[in-house]
């Protein structure tokens, strides 16, 4: 069974930084790719950030260079760190996986991925 926990959304200002965190057993397969989306009220959700399982790494144009993603797999977790965050960033966010070779892209996230977590909120004040 694939399980994902989201947690450390929380309400922060403009220009700050935050990082949630994922909990998953999607690890112990060898084909996975994990995946952070995101979903704004009246908004389709989006992919930001993938890892596939050869350490390759994507961005969504809007958050590069200020999003990270990262996994620890001895504690079965990865992470999103988000700095200089926006109103923007606003949104519920979402851990997913897939298990594919070669992993989906950061673009089809929200139609390629099938296990998904429950989310949490990330609130940005300008």
């Amino acid at each position: 069974q694939v399980q994902l926990v989201e947690s450390g959304g929380d309400s922060v200002q403009s220009g700050g930084s935050l990082r949630l965190s994922c909990k998953t057993t999607a690890y112990t397969y060898s084909a996975y790719c994990v995946a952070w989306a995101r979903q704004a009220p009246g908004k389709e959700r989006e992919g930001v950030a993938q890892l596939g399982h050869d350490g390759s790494v994507t961005y969504a144009e809007s958050v590069k260079d200020r999003f990270t993603i990262l996994s620890d797999k001895a504690n079965m977790t990865m992470y999103l760190e988000m700095n200089d965050l926006k109103s923007e960033d606003t949104a519920m966010y979402f851990c997913a996986a897939a298990f594919a070779k070669p992993c989906p892209t950061v673009h089809t996230v929200n139609s390629e991925y099938h296990y998904w977590g429950q989310g949490t909120q990330v609130t940005v004040s300008a």
